[in-house]
Protein backbone atom coordinates (compact mmCIF):
# COMPACT_ATOMS: atom_id res chain seq x y z
CA UNK A 1 0.00 0.00 0.00
CA UNK A 2 3.12 2.32 1.14
CA UNK A 3 4.43 1.65 -2.78
CA UNK A 4 1.03 2.72 -3.80
CA UNK A 5 0.55 5.90 -2.01
CA UNK A 6 4.98 6.72 -2.97
CA UNK A 7 3.51 6.40 -7.02
CA UNK A 8 0.71 8.03 -6.95
CA UNK A 9 2.75 10.75 -5.28
CA UNK A 10 5.26 10.73 -7.90
CA UNK A 11 3.08 10.49 -11.05
CA UNK A 12 1.11 13.56 -9.14
CA UNK A 13 3.86 15.81 -8.67
CA UNK A 14 5.25 15.17 -12.35
CA UNK A 15 1.93 16.42 -13.76
CA UNK A 16 1.82 19.90 -11.49
CA UNK A 17 5.64 19.98 -12.24
CA UNK A 18 4.21 19.50 -16.05
CA UNK A 19 1.04 21.99 -16.00
CA UNK A 20 3.49 24.28 -14.43
CA UNK A 21 5.91 24.10 -16.83
CA UNK A 22 3.88 25.70 -19.93
CA UNK A 23 1.32 28.85 -20.05
CA UNK A 24 -1.81 28.71 -22.31
CA UNK A 25 -2.34 32.73 -24.14
CA UNK A 26 -4.78 32.34 -26.99
CA UNK A 27 -5.60 28.42 -27.25
CA UNK A 28 -0.83 28.07 -27.80
CA UNK A 29 1.18 27.02 -25.12
CA UNK A 30 4.08 29.12 -24.37
CA UNK A 31 7.22 27.31 -22.24
CA UNK A 32 8.55 28.73 -19.02
CA UNK A 33 11.96 27.48 -20.14
CA UNK A 34 13.45 26.87 -23.50
CA UNK A 35 16.92 25.84 -24.61
CA UNK A 36 18.34 27.74 -27.62
CA UNK A 37 21.04 25.17 -29.60
CA UNK A 38 24.43 27.48 -29.23
CA UNK A 39 23.84 28.49 -25.93
CA UNK A 40 24.78 27.40 -22.90
CA UNK A 41 22.00 27.89 -19.63
CA UNK A 42 18.37 27.64 -20.84
CA UNK A 43 16.49 30.99 -21.04
CA UNK A 44 13.07 31.60 -18.99
CA UNK A 45 9.82 33.22 -20.61
CA UNK A 46 9.97 37.05 -19.22
CA UNK A 47 6.43 37.72 -20.75
CA UNK A 48 4.09 37.12 -23.14
CA UNK A 49 1.36 38.83 -24.74
CA UNK A 50 -1.46 39.08 -28.11
CA UNK A 51 -0.21 41.43 -31.03
CA UNK A 52 -4.02 42.32 -32.30
CA UNK A 53 -5.13 45.07 -35.02
CA UNK A 54 -8.21 46.58 -35.38
CA UNK A 55 -9.83 43.89 -33.20
CA UNK A 56 -7.92 40.59 -34.89
CA UNK A 57 -5.64 38.75 -33.20
CA UNK A 58 -2.42 38.83 -35.17
CA UNK A 59 -0.01 36.86 -33.40
CA UNK A 60 0.92 35.12 -29.99
CA UNK A 61 4.36 37.15 -29.03
CA UNK A 62 6.78 35.83 -26.44
CA UNK A 63 9.89 37.06 -25.51
CA UNK A 64 12.74 34.96 -23.33
CA UNK A 65 16.31 35.72 -21.11
CA UNK A 66 18.47 34.57 -19.11
CA UNK A 67 16.58 35.95 -16.15
CA UNK A 68 13.51 38.03 -15.74
CA UNK A 69 14.01 41.58 -16.70
CA UNK A 70 10.96 44.32 -16.70
CA UNK A 71 13.42 47.12 -17.55
CA UNK A 72 13.13 47.58 -21.75
CA UNK A 73 16.14 49.67 -21.58
CA UNK A 74 18.47 47.50 -19.78
CA UNK A 75 17.24 44.70 -22.14
CA UNK A 76 18.22 46.47 -25.38
CA UNK A 77 21.51 47.40 -23.93
CA UNK A 78 22.44 44.16 -22.82
CA UNK A 79 24.14 41.49 -25.38
CA UNK A 80 22.40 38.34 -23.74
CA UNK A 81 20.94 35.67 -25.54
CA UNK A 82 17.05 35.97 -25.88
CA UNK A 83 14.40 34.79 -28.00
CA UNK A 84 11.16 35.92 -29.64
CA UNK A 85 8.78 33.56 -30.36
CA UNK A 86 5.64 34.61 -32.51
CA UNK A 87 2.58 32.22 -32.83
CA UNK A 88 0.57 33.58 -35.57
CA UNK A 89 -2.82 33.09 -34.83
CA UNK A 90 -4.39 35.24 -38.05
CA UNK A 91 -5.49 33.12 -40.95
CA UNK A 92 -2.69 34.75 -42.71
CA UNK A 93 -0.47 37.88 -43.27
CA UNK A 94 1.21 38.33 -46.38
CA UNK A 95 4.92 39.19 -46.82
CA UNK A 96 4.70 42.61 -47.81
CA UNK A 97 3.03 43.44 -44.45
CA UNK A 98 5.74 41.42 -42.79
CA UNK A 99 8.03 43.38 -44.21
CA UNK A 100 6.62 46.94 -43.95
CA UNK A 101 5.90 46.15 -40.03
CA UNK A 102 9.70 45.00 -39.57
CA UNK A 103 11.01 48.32 -41.60
CA UNK A 104 8.76 50.61 -39.83
CA UNK A 105 9.39 49.27 -36.21
CA UNK A 106 13.39 49.76 -37.29
CA UNK A 107 12.62 53.43 -38.44
CA UNK A 108 10.66 54.55 -35.59
CA UNK A 109 13.04 52.99 -32.83
CA UNK A 110 16.61 53.59 -34.13
CA UNK A 111 18.18 56.70 -35.41
CA UNK A 112 18.56 57.42 -39.32
CA UNK A 113 22.75 56.34 -38.91
CA UNK A 114 22.02 53.21 -37.08
CA UNK A 115 19.05 52.46 -39.77
CA UNK A 116 21.38 53.56 -42.46
CA UNK A 117 24.31 51.00 -41.04
CA UNK A 118 21.31 48.17 -40.28
CA UNK A 119 19.40 48.47 -43.81
CA UNK A 120 21.27 45.83 -45.15
CA UNK A 121 21.08 43.49 -42.96
CA UNK A 122 17.69 43.93 -42.36
CA UNK A 123 17.24 43.62 -45.90
CA UNK A 124 18.88 40.15 -45.94
CA UNK A 125 16.27 39.53 -42.67
CA UNK A 126 13.17 40.60 -44.89
CA UNK A 127 14.64 38.96 -47.84
CA UNK A 128 13.93 35.41 -45.08
CA UNK A 129 10.20 35.59 -44.78
CA UNK A 130 7.31 34.49 -46.93
CA UNK A 131 3.42 34.76 -46.07
CA UNK A 132 2.72 32.87 -43.06
CA UNK A 133 -0.42 31.28 -41.80
CA UNK A 134 -2.19 30.42 -38.32
CA UNK A 135 -0.30 28.32 -36.96
CA UNK A 136 2.97 29.60 -38.17
CA UNK A 137 5.83 30.16 -35.99
CA UNK A 138 8.90 31.99 -36.07
CA UNK A 139 11.93 32.06 -33.33
CA UNK A 140 14.18 35.17 -33.46
CA UNK A 141 16.97 33.93 -31.44
CA UNK A 142 19.96 35.65 -30.52
CA UNK A 143 23.02 33.84 -29.98
CA UNK A 144 25.98 36.24 -28.59
CA UNK A 145 29.21 36.03 -31.07
CA UNK A 146 26.90 34.68 -34.05
CA UNK A 147 24.11 36.78 -34.32
CA UNK A 148 19.99 36.64 -35.03
CA UNK A 149 19.38 32.89 -36.05
CA UNK A 150 15.85 32.98 -37.58
CA UNK A 151 13.82 30.02 -38.07
CA UNK A 152 9.93 30.06 -39.79
CA UNK A 153 8.11 26.89 -39.99
CA UNK A 154 10.48 25.57 -38.31
CA UNK A 155 13.43 25.97 -40.72
CA UNK A 156 16.29 27.76 -40.17
CA UNK A 157 16.35 30.54 -42.91
CA UNK A 158 19.83 31.98 -41.95
CA UNK A 159 21.63 34.29 -39.23
CA UNK A 160 21.81 37.78 -38.97
CA UNK A 161 25.41 39.39 -37.84
CA UNK A 162 25.66 41.55 -35.06
CA UNK A 163 24.47 42.70 -31.40
CA UNK A 164 23.37 45.70 -33.09
CA UNK A 165 20.68 44.23 -35.49
CA UNK A 166 19.73 42.38 -32.24
CA UNK A 167 19.04 45.37 -30.27
CA UNK A 168 17.32 46.73 -33.50
CA UNK A 169 15.29 43.82 -33.90
CA UNK A 170 13.86 43.90 -30.24
CA UNK A 171 12.97 47.30 -29.58
CA UNK A 172 10.39 46.72 -31.98
CA UNK A 173 8.84 45.67 -28.93
CA UNK A 174 10.67 46.96 -26.44
CA UNK A 175 11.34 50.75 -27.66
CA UNK A 176 10.15 53.66 -27.54
CA UNK A 177 7.91 53.24 -30.07
CA UNK A 178 6.96 49.61 -29.77
CA UNK A 179 4.23 47.37 -32.19
CA UNK A 180 1.74 48.17 -29.11
CA UNK A 181 2.32 49.45 -25.82
CA UNK A 182 0.36 46.39 -23.84
CA UNK A 183 2.18 43.52 -25.85
CA UNK A 184 5.28 45.46 -24.59
CA UNK A 185 4.06 45.31 -21.52
CA UNK A 186 3.35 41.68 -21.90
CA UNK A 187 6.90 40.66 -23.26
CA UNK A 188 8.32 43.04 -20.28
CA UNK A 189 6.17 40.55 -17.34
CA UNK A 190 4.19 43.80 -16.10
CA UNK A 191 0.84 43.33 -18.27
CA UNK A 192 -0.66 39.53 -17.99
CA UNK A 193 -2.82 38.78 -20.56
CA UNK A 194 -5.16 35.45 -20.77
Amino acid sequence: MKKIIILMSIVLSFFIVNTASARKLADVNIGEQISIEGVDAPLILNGAGIRSKFFFKIYVGALYLPKKQNNAEAILKSAQANRVLMHFLYDEVEKKKLVDAWVDGFEENVSSDVFSALKDRLKKFNEMFSDVQKGDVVLLDYIPQKGTRVTIKNKVKGIIEGADFNRALLSVWLGDEPVTDDLKDAMLGILEED
